[in-house]
């Protein structure tokens, strides 16, 4: 296995430069996952790591070793795409081979390889099918089989289980994630999904518009993002983004309010802040408790209810006019036009310059 270090790297398609300085350090044994919305760049940070596309300026180590202008197949990585890309004329254990086919090992070897593969992957009972005798998530183990057997350095994954249903999905989601603990290899993954990204990685790396927002362990950045983007884009729902103003100032904590919120105080966490300037309240759904309306720190009515079994998820709006979503943790009616109040914890809430 082996490290990845990005320094300053920059891709430009004519004049459009769509990653602009990327700086990331991936240790050996790692699983890093690229995440961000579509157009981020992830897609093609990953193509400039494998070599399918080059980089602009800067420079890719893999293993030590620059590999700015080493062709895919002198790089030491297996990538496993959105479309499987396995051939339906060959059987399962020829798709598996094929890399070791094009490399002319000897039929023992390919064997061997091919026998462990379908063990990890448990689809040794797969190996005498046609892929169209496969479903989607057969399909994927194939594609992930042709890549272990290669022994790489470093995999990649490009948004792998996009093309899967919801229930596949989360199924491998759980077979890629011990497939990292048996093979303990360098893994980066690429996905629109958080949710893969929080319950898959050991470290995040957040992109926006070709440039890394925050790196960090997932509950490191739910819990401290470092700008209002990454905020909103880690956790589901989404956090809720509340305009407050700033009242006073004490040291590293803020006292703020507005008219659907009695006044709190926040701990500014080191972001700059003046009073009587507006400032965004940033609070997770599932902090928010419901009250008596008199009680809550937060005061509105309630718009629409989701009851999802364990978790019902409230749409309210707030006296000022602005919505909140909460996430409430039990399975209960309410009725839409009824006042409610929510209670939160102010060391969990986030406290953001309205520039941010």
């Amino acid at each position: 296995m082996a490290t990845v270090k990005l320094k300053n790297v920059t891709k430009s398609f004519g004049t459009t430069e769509v990653i602009k300085g990327v700086d990331i350090d991936i240790e050996d044994g790692e699983f890093v996952v690229f995440v961000g919305p579509s157009g981020c760049g992830k897609s093609t940070l990953l193509r400039m790591i494998s070599g399918l596309e080059d980089i602009t300026s800067g420079t890719i180590e893999i293993g030590g070793v620059v590999v700015n202008d080493l062709p895919p197949k002198e790089r030491g990585i297996a990538m496993v795409f959105q479309t499987y890309g396995i051939f339906p004329h060959m059987t399962v254990r020829e798709n598996v081979a094929f890399g070791l086919t094009i490399n002319k090992a000897d039929k023992q070897t390919k064997e061997a390889k091919v026998q462990e593969a379908a063990r990890i992957l448990q689809m040794e009972h797969l190996l005498d099918r046609r892929p169209s005798q496969l479903s989607g998530g057969q399909r994927q183990r194939v594609a992930i089989g042709r890549a272990i057997v290669r022994d790489p350095k470093v995999f990649l994954f490009d948004e792998p289980l996009s093309n899967l249903d919801a229930a596949l999905r989360m199924d491998m989601r759980l077979e890629i994630g011990k497939l990292h603990q048996k093979l303990a290899a360098t893994m980066i993954y690429v996905t629109h999904d958080q949710v893969e990204a929080m319950t898959l990685a050991d470290k995040i790396v957040v992109l926006k518009d070709g440039k890394v927002m925050q790196v960090g362990a997932p509950m490191e950045l739910y819990h401290e993002p470092a700008n209002l983007f990454v905020a909103g884009f880690l956790g589901a729902p989404s956090m809720n983004f509340i305009r407050v103003t700033v009242e006073a100032l004490d040291g590293g904590e803020a006292r703020v309010t507005n008219k659907a919120l009695d006044p709190i105080v926040v701990d500014t966490r080191g972001r700059p802040f003046a009073v009587g300037q507006e400032a965004i309240l940033g609070v997770r759904p599932q902090y928010l408790h419901p009250v008596p309306d008199a009680e809550g720190k937060l005061h509105g009515k309630i718009t629409v209810t989701e009851r999802l079994g364990a978790e019902t998820v409230v749409e309210v709006t707030l006296e000022d006019g602005e919505p909140l979503i909460a996430a409430l943790s039990e399975d209960r009616i309410y009725q839409s036009g009824e006042k409610i109040g929510f209670d939160f914890d102010t060391g969990h809430a986030q406290l953001f310059p309205p520039e941010d």
